[in-house]
């Protein structure tokens, strides 16, 4: 009964990707910045970014109290000590921040200690986060956008800043993580997508209202890709099943993408198609993009020693419940479920030569 159920669910997810004319990996030749309706505009040069998100793009919002992002030895190839980032070193915030020639934006909860350093941007993203309540306490993508609107009327930002700001959104799957452990049902998922994809809009439409001229969307990654999935094969193979859906998601955020940029009457709307980085960067191994190879690319650096620990895990006396790997620069993941330094340089790199459709 359970197969039959899984066959069903799998049948029309086929169904819906048959319809759009897409295939399941995506088109891997023209992975990068997915735009819909592109129309030139001159002379937009960004020099605000202003992030909105969960862990792939937190900088150090999570509390230290909370977060693994600030335990040991997360922050360990850069800035060298736990910073709040979920990774070694640098993640997708810090590597688009350092395309547009700008200093990473400073996270939000840090904002009253460093008053100048805003000019930047803020980064409002917060670990474990979704476009709703994931469970975790922190504030959802609707609360985060808020936070910008409370910067805009105590004046810290007037509307002339946000027309040359960029926004960056990212919805890495902590809204399906949480469907999944509250009991949802794979009969419900694809009506779940559907509402976590209308809600993405309504956030992208709300921070372009606010006057951000530009907005880029992170596409959902390979979830089935993900050392927490992939530890079962040994880290040999990726979920097929997980990735359908999230090949659903993307098709459907493309969707959304185009009627926000038909009704803008212009490409204020840009997706960036990580699903396809990421499968580019694991099936080459890293090796196209000039990075050390990635020998083991689905096994994590940062490994935990029992089955109730996670990276960065001590037991009552101190001790370690986790291994890290000699070289983390040759590791595409971090942890379960977050790229290493290198992992986001290689997705980075994937990405690069599309980005400039920013200033159009």
């Amino acid at each position: 009964m359970e197969l039959q159920r899984i066959l069903s669910y799998i049948f029309f997810l086929l169904f819906l990707l048959t319809i759009s004319g897409e295939s399941v990996w995506g088109n891997e030749e023209n992975q990068g910045m997915k735009t819909v309706n592109c129309q030139k505009s001159s002379g937009f040069r960004p020099t605000k970014l202003f992030v909105f998100g969960d862990s792939y793009a937190d900088t150090g919002n999570n509390p230290k109290s909370l977060a693994s992002s600030w335990k040991t030895p997360y922050g360990l190839t850069f800035p060298g000590k736990p910073a709040g980032r979920y990774s070694d070193g640098r993640v997708l915030t810090d590597y688009l921040a350092r395309f547009m020639g700008i200093k990473s934006p400073l996270p939000y909860q840090w904002r009253k200690y460093a008053p100048t350093k805003l000019r930047s941007g803020v980064n409002f993203a917060y670990g474990g986060t979704g476009v709703f309540d994931t469970g975790n306490f922190q504030p959802n993508m609707s609360t985060q956008i808020g936070f910008l609107e409370g910067l805009i009327e105590e004046s810290v930002y007037a509307k002339w800043d946000l027309k040359s700001a960029l926004a960056l959104v990212t919805v890495s799957g902590n809204d399906y993580a949480a469907y999944t452990s509250s009991g949802g049902s794979d009969q419900g998922l694809p009506t779940f997508i559907t509402s976590v994809v209308n809600q993405i809009s309504i956030n992208l439409k709300r921070i372009h209202d606010i006057g951000i001229r530009r907005v880029v969307v992170g596409g959902l990654q390979p979830l089935g890709c993900l050392p927490q999935i992939t530890v079962s094969s040994s880290y040999n193979q990726c979920n097929d099943t997980q990735n359908l859906a999230v090949n659903f998601h993307n098709q459907l955020l493309q969707q959304v993408v185009e009627t926000l940029n038909n009704n803008t009457n212009s490409s204020a709307f840009l997706i960036l198609d990580l699903f396809s980085s990421f499968n580019t960067v694991l099936k080459n191994k890293g090796e196209f993009t000039g990075s050390l190879r990635f020998d083991t690319p689905l096994k994590p650096c940062c490994v935990a020693t029992t089955s109730e620990s996670n990276c960065g895990s001590l037991d009552e006396n101190g001790k370690q419940l986790y291994t890290v790997c000699s070289k983390p620069e040759g590791t595409f993941f971090w942890d379960t479920v977050h790229p290493t330094q290198a992992g986001w340089r290689a997705v980075y790199l994937t990405l690069r030569s599309s980005l400039n459709q920013i200033y159009y």
